[in-house]
């Protein structure tokens, strides 16, 4: 319907316009397109150089084309070097918005942690080494970058491929990481893969525990334990269970709008796990390490990880709940588990006398 206005104002326009001459013809036409264009992009001519790096429409970005007046006032409702640093896409920009003068402290958020949160492993790879002092920079110079996203980011594998992971050392040599006055524990923040790292072993030996990490804490992302249980790392859940043992039946609440909840129930969940093929092989690590089917849900008290399990038709029900003639059999073996599973084998049979 508006293109059907815009189209009916042109034409009544162009009549105008071509009864007339001269001048006014010109402001018609000039007009004219004024209404059919409302509403569209501004062209990339119009934009000052700030806002035109950040377009990808206005094309790839032209190293020296920044201005420092747009730098320091661009104009955008949005802080630009956030808007860079999020996106690795517009990493390019980063260097020369760094340059000339552009300040982390301007914007509303750590540039790092919205990175974070929006792509918590990005592939670092892909910088050049230029986008990749910037981003170091930003870890260094922002003390808001501190923070528990970003930290999970800065340990990933794929920060960890091109040394990013050494600002993580650097915080803790200097003093930023003290057991106390943090809103979020490092051994939480940290990625699975390095949980088992000199860095997380510095971390202990100055006090901090892997209990801590089940507090309350200013993030996004999922907590440590939560992380290792999404992706099935069972070495770091060995590292967690073996500090924090209760938490494979109940783990508590880190964020004020949240309840507790139970390991084998989040696992049921189909749109917990990122690959749905090692559901089974995650539930049988649990049932290996304690966890007890019968535990009642602390969102629905009447209702157990069994019951719900029943309710989703989960083909995990037998595991869960074997027939009982066939119970010896149908509990999985240690041999049949992940290296990091056996050991620690409870029996269905002592778990349901024990809880039903």
């Amino acid at each position: 319907m508006k293109l059907l206005q815009r189209a009916t104002a042109l034409a009544a326009l162009l009549i105008a316009g071509l009864l007339a001459s001269g001048c006014t013809t010109t402001l018609v036409l000039m007009y004219a397109h004024e209404v059919l264009t409302e509403g569209d992009p501004a062209p990339c001519i119009k934009l000052n150089s700030v806002e035109r790096a950040l377009r990808e429409r206005c094309g790839p970005f032209v190293h020296g084309s920044l201005l420092t007046k747009d730098v320091t006032a661009s104009g955008l409702p949005h802080c630009p070097l956030a808007l860079a640093t999020r996106d690795p896409k517009l990493w390019p920009v980063l260097p020369e918005l760094l340059a000339k003068g552009a300040l982390p402290e301007a914007c509303v958020e750590a540039p790092l942690v919205a990175l974070a949160q929006r792509q918590p492993c990005p592939d670092f790879a892909a910088a050049s080494p230029a986008e990749l002092q910037s981003l170091r920079w930003l870890a260094v110079a922002d003390a808001r970058s501190i923070h528990h996203d970003a930290m999970r980011m800065l340990s990933c594998p794929n920060a960890r491929s091109v040394g990013l992971s050494n600002v993580l050392d650097g915080w803790l040599a200097h003093g930023l990481l003290p057991a106390d006055g943090l809103a979020f524990s490092p051994l939480g923040a940290l990625h699975a893969g390095h949980i088992h790292s000199d860095f997380a072993r510095k971390l202990e030996a100055q006090g901090h525990t892997a209990r801590a990490a089940f507090g309350s804490y200013a993030g996004r992302l999922p907590g440590g334990f939560e992380e290792a249980l999404r992706t099935s790392d069972w070495s770091a859940l060995d590292w967690w269970l073996a500090r924090v043992p209760e938490v494979v039946n109940r783990v508590p609440a880190t964020q004020s709008n949240q309840l507790a909840w139970i390991p084998l129930a989040r696992v049921l969940t189909p749109s917990f796990m990122p690959d749905p093929t090692q559901q089974r092989a995650t539930v049988d690590y649990l049932l290996a390490h304690g966890a007890n089917p019968w535990q009642k849900l602390p969102h629905a008290p009447a209702q157990s990880v069994v019951s719900l399990a029943r309710e989703l038709r989960s083909p995990l029900l037998v595991v869960l709940d074997p027939p009982r003639s066939t119970t010896a059999s149908a509990r999985p073996s240690t041999a049949t588990l992940p290296i990091a599973a056996a050991g620690a084998v409870t029996t269905a049979s002592t778990l349901d006398t024990a809880t039903r």
